[in-house]
């Protein structure tokens, strides 16, 4: 099968900011792949070399077997990009700007009518397809870019922060465009610094940071990776923590007591283990109110990776991202 995406030690470089460093990603067809990071770690310019709107200064990728540098014209047929800022005409209405695209994208009028009228429905926004875009809400505006990158349904998309100021509703609805998009073959490239968006969404994930990959798998395989995840009792009485810690501390380890005097936590990695420690409570009189097994979050992998959180990255690097932008 061929790859959607093979990539091997992509760099690029801003003057003396080196905003992408040896940078791979193989991507299989018909998936969502996940890019996750904070600004400035080199998510942007990783697209645009792919993208071929950036030529590389070293390294080299093919998408859908075309290389982006030798052969860019036969990518672009190939692929869409949208980026973070909606690139829709504010001054037309929803319908025109889908109109014009499909016609500068060789479709009759016709035809350019009939799409956009499809696009408009399947997007929700057949009521306001009259109002210019200007009037448009934020949600609105990036669900009528998405549904401009693909009036000619592409092979495969860029999607740059798609939901970046969002509101929780919007972004879900986004997320609903996203897995309809892939359920029709297309392959997504998703970059994102929301932690739980790439959760949802990615089928794989490459974890960037200063221009360099430094982790790559599926979510559960990506959490596996930082340790076991945690058995969380909640008990009906808290005068039994003391007895049901004892129990915890023979069966797995160290406990943990939480803030709630009912609560308390120890490592776990099986689940078959956690329902025997949970019988072995009730087992010695223990009252269980309710217990879980969770597994470490995406933001629990990042800061063991980098040391830091994703949010803290992010406000670390705002001028790294800055510089990032090619002049």
């Amino acid at each position: 099968m061929t790859l959607a995406i093979d990539a091997h030690g992509l760099k690029k470089s801003f003057g003396d900011t080196l905003a992408v460093d040896g940078v791979d990603l193989t991507v299989r067809g018909g998936t969502v792949y996940g890019v996750l990071g904070p600004n400035g770690a080199g998510k942007t310019t990783t697209i645009r070399m792919l993208a071929t709107l950036l030529t590389p200064d070293a390294g080299s990728a093919s998408i859908l077997g075309y290389d982006i540098v030798r052969e860019a014209d036969a990518v672009r047929g190939l692929v869409s990009l949208t980026g973070q800022l909606a690139s829709v005409d504010e001054d037309l209405t929803g319908r025109e700007n889908l109109i014009l695209i499909g016609r500068l994208l060789g479709l009759r009028g016709g035809a350019a009518k009939r799409r956009a009228s499809e696009l408009l429905a399947a997007f929700g926004l057949s009521d306001a397809a009259g109002k210019l875009v200007k009037h448009f809400s934020g949600g609105m505006r990036r669900r009528l870019d998405i549904a401009a990158s693909i009036v000619v349904t592409p092979q495969l998309m860029f999607l740059d922060e798609p939901t970046t100021g969002l509101d929780p509703r919007s972004r879900n609805q986004v997320w609903g465009i996203i897995r309809a998009l892939v359920a029709e073959g297309t392959t997504i490239l998703l970059c994102t610094q929301y932690l739980e968006e790439a959760d949802r969404l990615a089928d794989r994930i490459a974890v960037i940071d200063r221009g360099r990959v430094i982790a790559e798998g599926t979510p559960s395989e990506l959490k596996a990776s930082v340790g076991s995840g945690a058995l969380r009792v909640r008990l009906l009485d808290p005068d039994q923590r003391d007895a049901a810690a004892h129990v915890l501390e023979r069966e797995l380890g160290e406990v943990v007591l939480e803030a709630d005097p009912a609560a308390l936590s120890v490592s776990c990695a099986s689940g078959d283990r956690a329902a025997e420690t949970v019988a072995e409570l009730s087992r010695g009189g223990i009252r269980v109110a309710g217990f879980s097994l969770a597994q470490p979050s995406l933001d629990e992998v990042f800061l063991a990776l980098t040391g830091t959180t994703a949010q803290a990255a992010a406000d670390e690097s705002t001028d790294r991202d800055k510089q990032e932008q090619p002049a």
